[in-house]
C-alpha cells in the first residue's frame, strides 16, 4: 500500500485529517475552520493554489524583467515546458483512483508544492550574480 492510500486510511479510520507539511498556514486554518466537506476543502486547496500561483507570477516577472533578450527566451521556453509538466502533474490524484479526498485534498496540496517549488528555482537563478 503506498503511503498516501495508507494515510487516507488511517485518517478514514481515526477520523484525522492528515494536513501536508509544506501547507501554508493559511491553508492549514482554511481546513481547520471549514465544515470538514469536501467542497469546502476545495475551496481550501484552490485558494492555496492561488497564492502559490500569484507568487510565482511575481517571481516571473521580476526574472524576466531583470534578463537580457537571449535569456528572456530561453527562460520562455523553459517555463513554457514546465507549464505543460504542470498541467500532466498530480493528475493521478484528480482521476478518482485515490477518492474524493484524492481530488480536493491531496490534488491542489500536490500542484501547490510543485508550483512554490519553481517558483523556488526562479528566485535561484541568477543568485550567484547578485
Amino acid at each position: 500500500m503506498c503511503g498516501v492510500a495508507r494515510a487516507l486510511l488511517v485518517a478514514g479510520v481515526f477520523g484525522a485529517l492528515v494536513v501536508p507539511a509544506a501547507a501554508d498556514d493559511a491553508y492549514k486554518r482554511c481546513i481547520d475552520t471549514s465544515d470538514g466537506t469536501n467542497p469546502a476543502w476545495a475551496a481550501c486547496g484552490g485558494e492555496w493554489v492561488a497564492r502559490e500561483d500569484a507568487k510565482l507570477n511575481a517571481a516571473w516577472k521580476r526574472l524576466y524583467a531583470a534578463s537580457e533578450p537571449a535569456t528572456k527566451k530561453d527562460l520562455l521556453d523553459e517555463q513554457r515546458a514546465w507549464n505543460a509538466f504542470k498541467d500532466k502533474a498530480c493528475q493521478f490524484y484528480a482521476n478518482g483512483d485515490f477518492g474524493r479526498e484524492g481530488q480536493v485534498l491531496h490534488f491542489p496540496s500536490c500542484r501547490a508544492e510543485l508550483i512554490a517549488q519553481r517558483t523556488a528555482t526562479l528566485d535561484s537563478y541568477g543568485a550567484d550574480r547578485r
